[in-house]
């Protein structure tokens, strides 16, 4: 008992010495891969900061060199006459509705496909799994005339109808990131769901929804970025100014006061920043959702 004893301290001592030799190496680790990030994380933030900094100068200020980066004195009256030079809050308004709208029809109608993919056994499901993927490698401009065609065709084309009623039909991409995030989770879930009595829509609806936010959160913010940020459809399907988005809009308010370089940058900020906040304060769901999707195929 004695010699054991006499060993115990030296090998904790030993334990504790390689445990903290770990924590030194992951920090220094840990040190270096945000040492080299924060200069390339800059870089990339470079135009961003040059479109904040132009939007608080003066007309004075926008063409001396060397160039300023930090105006002096701050322009902060370009942001109120930007919203005041366009009808700034009508455009946001247009933008919010087919935003939010294809935003939901997204996540309905691709959630629903991707349960029934993952979760339901019938017949040619892997087949149609595999066509519908395959639909990812037809760019937007093979299919662009001909859906332009059927909308004209059906007389939707000059309102909204065409930037939301299509996103209620699916999206391969979304099918195939909630597909992959259903298949992991247990099917003994369903099981017991069905012994108790619930239907498909049952179980659908409050037993794989609620366990997969973190996934839904992701597709969400993928398609509201997507449409808020969109130029080329609307100016395919919209010529009433009254319902021009914001890009449209900012296309317009260039074309007319292109030489108000100021004013210009202040609007291109303010239409950056909603999705700069976005991600800021949904990044932890975001990463969370696309760390946990395609784990299981």
């Amino acid at each position: 008992m004695a010699i054991i004893t006499d060993k115990t301290p030296a090998n904790t001592s030993t334990a504790r010495g390689r445990l903290i030799q770990k924590r030194i190496r992951e920090a220094i680790r840990s040190v270096l891969i945000h040492t080299s990030l924060i200069p390339i994380a800059f870089v990339f933030m470079l135009p961003f900061l040059w479109m904040l900094s132009t939007s608080l100068k003066t007309d004075q200020q926008l063409f001396t060199y060397p160039p300023e980066w930090i105006p002096n004195p701050f322009n902060w009256m370009n942001y109120p006459n930007t919203v005041t030079y366009i009808t700034f809050f009508l455009y946001l308004r247009n933008t919010l509705i087919i935003a939010v709208s294809a935003t939901f029809g997204a996540l309905l109608s691709c959630s629903l496909v991707a349960y029934s993919l993952a979760r339901i056994p019938w017949r040619g499901r892997n087949f149609l799994f595999i066509l519908t993927v395959a639909t990812l490698m037809l760019p937007f401009q093979v299919t662009l005339i001909p859906l332009f065609l059927v909308f004209k065709n059906i007389g939707w084309v000059g309102d909204f109808r065409p930037l939301i009623v299509p996103h209620f039909f699916g999206s391969a991409l979304y099918i195939f990131l909630l597909r992959q995030f259903f298949m992991s989770i247990p099917m003994e879930l369903s099981e017991a769901a069905r012994i108790d009595g619930a239907n498909e829509f049952r179980i659908y609806w409050s037993v794989i929804l609620p366990l997969a936010k973190a996934a839904l959160a992701t597709v969400a913010i993928f398609e509201f970025i997507a449409r808020w940020r969109d130029y080329l459809g609307p100016l395919i399907y919209l010529s009433n100014q009254k319902l021009y988005v914001l890009s449209l809009g900012l296309y317009e308010y260039s074309s007319q006061y292109g030489r108000e370089w100021g004013l210009l940058m202040a609007a291109s900020v303010l239409i950056t920043l909603p999705i700069i906040l976005l991600f800021f304060f949904l990044q932890k769901t975001f990463v969370q959702g696309i760390a946990l999707t395609g784990i299981k195929g």
